[in-house]
């Protein structure tokens, strides 16, 4: 008996590890994509069958995805481009002087008002004085001596090379006492412009000359925005636009339009300067900063939806509704065109008034998929 139940326990043993040998998978990698073709197979199956209980008539046992919606309206939308610029007095001058000579006074002071014409500082002329009285008294001689002539050359008396000799001499004296005015206007440094002194150079007793700053004015009442604006938008921004201006120092916005574009494109920078006239305001400056938005378009009826609404997926902008389908709801993608992004808005082409955007749980939707509002 031993001898066959030997027999016997070696041959189970045999088969045994015969059996684990042929257990063993050969190829891990071709079992693992079997697998997950399997799976996939499944995932899709469950899908279709889901969609069909819910085209009967719905099911309470098929899974959704809890979202938030939004439903599209039209509304206005404005397409603008937005940049950075400084505020600028239209009239902003740096007085000089026309005449070489010390200065004997200083009529005006930082911050005080004057008006066109007004003197600011005055140049030694005593010189120019004194040839002025002498000037004048040879001319009143040269008068009296015309007048005389004159009188005798229309009664026919004299000859008329006396009378000419006399119109003469008292036209020339007239010509340079005019010429001596005009240098004694020069030796005053007055303000071109209606303004406020906004700073002085000079003081008494300084020797000045000809194109040396003495003063500037500033008229405030008269102000601007200077910026440059990216070439790109060449063709779209356009004089007459409406512009939203806001100073930060003032925290205060102001409405403006485009006064300015610029013909010419910076080498540099690859932009055009644009300004903006603003209104009359006690706080602004000259050098301010400023952040202005140009609104070159703008849409009446546009559909928009919040930017981070759009997903880009394979080079396509896609976002994702609630449609109804049966008693149940399905997330659809939606391929968009972006027609333009501002304020954290996106006009789209491509949905409808009415559409019920997904905004919330949209992240991780599927084309088909079950949810829930």
């Amino acid at each position: 008996m031993k001898p066959i139940t030997y027999i016997r326990y070696t041959v189970l043993l045999t088969l045994v590890f015969l059996v684990a040998a042929c257990e063993q998978p050969t190829d891990k990698k071709a079992e693992l994509e079997k697998l997950k073709k399997e799976q996939a197979e499944l995932s899709t199956k469950i899908a279709g069958l889901e969609k069909e209980v819910a085209a009967a008539g719905g099911d309470s046992t098929v899974r959704t995805k809890d979202v938030d919606v939004q439903e599209l309206q039209p509304q206005l939308f404005n397409h603008y481009v937005q940049t950075q610029g400084h505020v600028e007095a239209e009239d902003n001058i740096m007085v000089s002087a026309q005449a070489m000579g010390v200065v004997t006074q200083v009529y005006v002071k930082e911050g005080q008002s004057v008006s066109k014409g007004q003197a600011l500082a005055q140049i030694d002329n005593s010189l120019i004085q004194r040839n002025i009285e002498g000037m004048k008294s040879q001319l009143e001689l040269a008068t009296s001596v015309y007048e005389r002539q004159k009188n005798l050359w229309d009664q026919k008396i004299g000859t008329e090379v006396q009378f000419l000799q006399a119109k003469t001499s008292k036209e020339s004296l007239e010509k340079q006492l005019a010429g001596l005015q005009e240098q004694n206007d020069m030796m005053r440094i007055k303000s071109p412009i209606n303004g406020t002194v906004d700073q002085v150079n000079v003081k008494i007793g300084e020797n000045i000359s000809p194109g040396q700053p003495a003063a500037r004015v500033v008229n405030t009442s008269d102000l601007k925005i200077v910026a440059a604006i990216s070439e790109s938008f060449i063709t779209n921004v356009k004089k007459g636009d409406k512009v939203e201006v806001t100073i930060p120092e003032l925290k205060k916005d102001i409405k403006g339009t485009v006064t300015f574009v610029g013909k010419t494109i910076d080498l540099m920078s690859r932009s055009f300067a644009v300004e903006v006239k603003l209104p009359s305001h006690e706080n602004l400056r000259p050098n301010m900063s400023a952040v202005i938005k140009i609104i070159y378009r703008t849409e009446q009826a546009a559909i928009v939806v919040p930017v981070n609404l759009v997903q880009d997926v394979k080079g396509e902008k896609i976002v994702y509704i609630a449609e109804a389908a049966g008693k149940n709801v399905v997330a659809r993608k939606k391929v968009v065109e972006v027609l333009g992004v501002f304020n954290n808005g996106a006009q789209v082409n491509g949905l409808k008034t009415g559409d019920k955007v997904i905004t919330v749980g949209y992240q991780s939707l599927n084309d088909g998929e079950f949810v829930k509002l």
